[in-house]
């Protein structure tokens, strides 16, 4: 694994905001996943390494849009009628054929290759059948139904450029233009752990006091969908020379190490210590809410970032700060989350300089518009409050009031992991 310094992370200021993170990530972390060549079936969510061209024109040749009739629009009456003979007939995967001279026209199918001096094609549900010719109304513009040769990618265009992750919509393009396999950035390793005394795992019978661990399976989920290649390395206990260990050991077989709870300031935190007596932690007091206690650091020349405990947190700490990190590492082309603008129902009061993300409901209005509605209950720990709403509205910086009318951006769920 490539190794980063151990002040890589260093920020002086007492509350860092979230660009001022993001910049900091993008300024100072290298990509640190390798390159793999794969099959196209296997390119699907992985991250393009390098733009990738068309090693064809697309399409390779003039063909017709349509089932009709090839003809040369310069055998068109003006503005009457044509009648022509059909002089033979090519459908799709032939070899095509050159029209001979004088006023005729060539039966064509969609797909099919142009005959060679054929320029325009009628649709077969326009023309009128007459013994064995055909009547062609006026009208049709030259050029009409066919698909020229490179219309869709000229050969040497670029079709995907690096960076990028791949879609299924890429990998079809990739294909079409003659493509087999991409090469692909390496898929990011990443190590998750939960912290805590009181966890049990999914399933268990609980002890007085104790709590299942919703969190690590959460984080897990997401991190697959992001892409990453994931070891679920379980609950470590709140024993700072036990947790040193096990990160120490994490370490030295993945690109990043993950874990959430114990990284606030508590006697009850022993994330701090154990990260500090393995490598160094500079603590990021972020302004978002939820979310405000997230760690970050290096632990053996690895990266390590610590959640918050409550889910809430961890959730949105995960898509907008360690989702950044992974992009970064992992040499993708993030794009910001598309936010849809809609309509709020609700008056909210904030603090400025911190970022909001408010838990909300969509829903559709008389006029055709979207309004956005609060969640009923507040707090970072109600995980109803994620499977009861639609996404999140993002409250910027600056902000301090949002009133019932006001415009506000709402990030659904469902973009933020895609």
């Amino acid at each position: 694994m490539a190794q980063l310094t151990d002040d890589c992370f260093a920020f002086g200021g007492r509350l860092m905001s979230v660009d001022d993170a993001l910049a900091l990530i993008a300024e100072r972390l290298p990509v640190l996943a390798g390159i793999e060549t794969v099959p196209l079936h296997e390119a699907d969510g992985r991250v393009a390494a390098e733009d990738v061209t068309a090693g064809i024109d697309l399409p390779p040749f003039d063909n017709s849009a349509v089932d009709g009739y090839a003809v040369r629009h310069a055998d068109l009456a003006p503005s009457a009628e044509t009648r022509m003979i059909v002089e033979g007939r090519v459908a799709a995967g032939q070899a095509g054929l050159t029209m001979a001279g004088g006023p005729s026209a060539v039966r064509i199918f969609t797909g099919a290759r142009m005959p060679g001096g054929a320029d325009t094609v009628f649709m077969q549900e326009d023309v009128t059948l007459e013994g064995t010719g055909i009547v062609l109304p006026p009208g049709l513009k030259h050029g009409a139904n066919r698909r020229l040769a490179g219309e869709d990618v000229p050969k040497g265009g670029t079709i995907v450029t690096a960076g990028r992750r791949l879609s299924p919509q890429d990998v079809a393009l990739a294909a079409a233009t003659g493509r087999s396999s991409l090469a692909v950035r390496r898929r990011l390793k990443v190590a998750v752990f939960s912290t805590g005394d009181e966890l049990a795992e999914p399933g268990a019978v609980l002890a007085p006091g104790a709590i299942h661990d919703s969190n690590r399976v959460m984080l897990v989920a997401l991190l697959k969908r992001l892409g990453a290649e994931v070891s679920d390395l379980g609950i470590l206990r709140d024993d700072r020379a036990v947790l040193a260990a096990h990160l120490a050991e994490a370490a030295s077989a993945h690109d990043l190490l993950l874990t959430s709870g114990g990284v606030s300031t508590g006697e009850e935190d022993h994330v701090k210590p154990a990260v500090e007596s393995v490598g160094s932690l500079v603590f990021w007091r972020l302004g978002i809410k939820p979310g405000r206690p997230v760690a970050m650091g290096v632990v053996r020349g690895t990266p390590f970032v610590g959640l918050p405990g409550n889910p809430v947190a961890a959730y949105v700490t995960l898509l907008f700060v360690v989702r950044p990190l992974l992009a970064r590492l992992g040499g993708e082309r993030l794009d910001a989350p598309l936010a849809i603008p809609v309509r709020s129902t609700f008056a909210y009061r904030k603090k400025a300089g911190r970022r909001e993300f408010v838990r909300v409901g969509l829903r559709r209005v008389a006029d055709g518009g979207l309004e956005a509605v609060k969640f009923p209950r507040d707090g970072a720990g109600l995980l109803t409050s994620l499977t009861g709403s639609d996404g999140l509205a993002a409250l910027h910086d600056e902000v301090t009031t949002i009133e019932p009318g006001d415009t506000i951006e709402v990030y659904p769920h469902v973009v933020l992991y895609r």
